[in-house]
Formats: C-alpha cells, sequence, structure tokens
C-alpha cells in the first residue's frame, strides 16, 4: 500500500519493499498490472502525464494546446486516468484543472525515458559495431 508524503494529496510508492524482495506476483496481480499498462501504453496519454509533472497542474485547455489536440479529446484521454486514480481534478469556473496525484507515475515515466534512452543507445552502439 502506497503511503501518504509530506504533500497532501500525494500518494508516494518509494517506501514499498524492492521489487526483488516481494514474492512473484498473482495472476490477479498481473492482470491488474497489465491494465494499468494498457491505460498507461498511449503516446497521448503519456504526454499529458509529463505536461502534468512538468507544470503541477494545468487545465483542459492548456493541456489540449500543448498536445495539439481539441479540448474535449483531452478530456476523454483525462478520464481514462482519472478512472486509475492517478489523478485528481478540481474546477474552477468553466475550467476543470488537473494534477498528478501518484507519485509512482512520475517515477515510471522517469524510468520509461531511461530505458528509452538506454535502448536507443545500445542500438547506435551495435550499429557501429555492425559497420566496422
Amino acid at each position: 500500500m502506497a503511503v501518504r508524503n509530506e504533500k497532501p494529496g500525494k500518494m508516494d510508492c518509494r517506501v514499498k519493499p524492492p521489487l526483488k524482495d516481494r514474492p512473484l506476483m498473482s495472476s490477479l496481480q498481473a492482470e491488474g498490472l497489465a491494465a494499468v499498462f494498457k491505460v498507461l501504453a498511449n503516446d497521448t496519454r503519456l504526454r499529458l502525464l509529463h505536461a502534468l509533472v512538468r507544470a503541477d497542474e494545468l487545465c483542459v485547455t492548456d493541456l489540449a494546446a500543448s498536445v495539439g489536440m481539441k479540448p474535449q479529446a483531452v478530456s476523454n484521454q483525462l478520464q481514462r486516468l482519472s478512472d486509475l486514480g492517478i489523478l485528481a481534478s478540481r474546477r474552477e469556473g468553466n475550467n476543470v484543472h488537473y494534477r498528478l496525484v501518484d507519485l509512482c507515475v512520475r517515477s515510471l515515466l522517469d524510468q520509461g525515458f531511461c530505458l528509452m534512452e538506454e535502448v536507443s543507445s545500445r542500438k547506435k552502439l551495435r550499429t557501429r559495431w555492425e559497420c566496422t
């Protein structure tokens, strides 16, 4: 279970035991994790999450402008992320503002960038070795 950190409303996954120390996940846990990854495995949603990490909180209109989409389309994607419980929203007049409340997602994005960059650099090295 995630533990609340010093910032109200934010969940912190860093206090959990390391993955190698956990028992092998059950089929039910694997299905749940696959469902989370399925929602996250969308380029638009990843860009929206990254925009929210960078800005802390944005309204739908600003998020739509940042990813070059219509606000209604962005709202639909944000709803999928909200259904996972990783986003929170607040209404201010006609605007709805979203923020990331699950710090595990921030860490996951950071690890994803790291993995993508490592894979890319290994591919470049492999290509150089094959050409020599």
